[in-house]
């Protein structure tokens, strides 16, 4: 059994032209069940991450105007979307399920969120879809829970993790690595522990040939005890935000090589889906579901 965090309330009141990259948060696991590839039982229903929680990484004076959605039109305007009760609350179940996950994957090995990946927030604001963190706040929890010494997040959405990188630029216990498009948002990069920046076009061969000789050293200059992977599927060709030149099978790869790299080292991962907005939904489906069948062949 893989965990796999589900948000009850993927469904939110935007726009039209927010709504296409919101439908694979209700198709993904319907996918996965259809297919077999995982079960209903392997799905749970997070709670919310706690205030407390939330204020450890983010600024407590952020965290209490996002809930009472005191924000100004410039800070909504980054964000990307408009501002709703049920937007926050999502935000904070979506962090509650990377922790819950985390928790879980001491005993699996490996455990995911079906949303998460909002590497853009920072301490004190949001930005480009991300309003809290999950994957910082997650980190910070294992930290002060003790639950982890050194941690490792390999970012591999074809944006850089920039309020990643930002919170935990003076954090020696948690080492930020980011492959990234180098002409892609955010087009001010913050300085992660390791970035590499591809160039446009660049293909199968050439990513995975720079992550296969960058994770050996990876693991003996940070040896970690967790594992956080942000596994977006926006580095295909076929992305309407990516600019690189993946292909389907190369993303696999991509997945296959880094949860083989984490089961092979036996350090617990958890895997937020992050970005993916190809034109075609079935292409952003596939590309996901890839990383749950990778992980079942790896970890099953």
């Amino acid at each position: 059994m893989i965990p796999i965090a589900f948000d009850p309330i993927y469904v939110l009141p935007l726009p039209e032209r927010h709504r296409f990259p919101m439908e694979k948060y209700d198709l993904l696991p319907k996918q996965l069940i259809h297919e077999g590839t995982c079960d209903a039982t392997d799905f749970f229903s997070p709670s919310p991450a706690t205030d407390l929680v939330v204020k450890a990484i983010h600024e407590p004076k952020y965290v209490d105007r996002l809930k009472a959605m005191d924000l100004s039109a410039s800070e909504i305007r980054k964000n990307g979307f408009p501002i709703s009760n049920q937007l926050v609350d999502r935000e904070f179940i979506i962090a509650g399920g990377t922790i819950e996950g985390c928790l879980k994957s001491y005993n699996t090995g490996i455990a995911f969120n079906i949303a998460g990946g909002t590497h853009h927030a920072y301490r004190d604001h949001g930005e480009a879809f991300c309003l809290l963190n999950d994957q910082a706040i997650a980190a910070q929890f294992l930290l002060d829970q003790k639950l982890a010494n050194k941690i490792l997040i390999i970012d591999l959405d074809v944006h850089q993790g920039n309020g990643t990188a930002k919170i935990f630029e003076v954090e020696d216990r948690v080492f930020t690595f980011s492959m990234h498009g180098q002409k892609n948002y955010p087009f001010k990069k913050e300085k992660s522990d390791l970035d590499i920046a591809l160039e446009d076009q660049t293909t199968d061969d050439t990513f995975l040939n720079i992550l296969e000789k960058t994770l050996p050293d990876l693991i003996l200059k940070t040896k970690p005890d967790f594992i956080f992977y942000l596994s977006g599927v926006d580095v295909l060709a076929t992305d309407r935000l990516g600019r690189l030149g993946m292909t389907l099978e190369g993303c696999k790869k991509r997945d296959q090589i880094v949860l083989t790299f984490c089961k092979e080292n036996e350090i617990p991962v958890q895997c937020s889906m992050g970005g993916g907005y190809s034109k075609e939904i079935k292409l952003i489906i596939e590309a996901h579901a890839n990383t749950y069948r990778v992980a079942q062949s790896v970890f099953g």
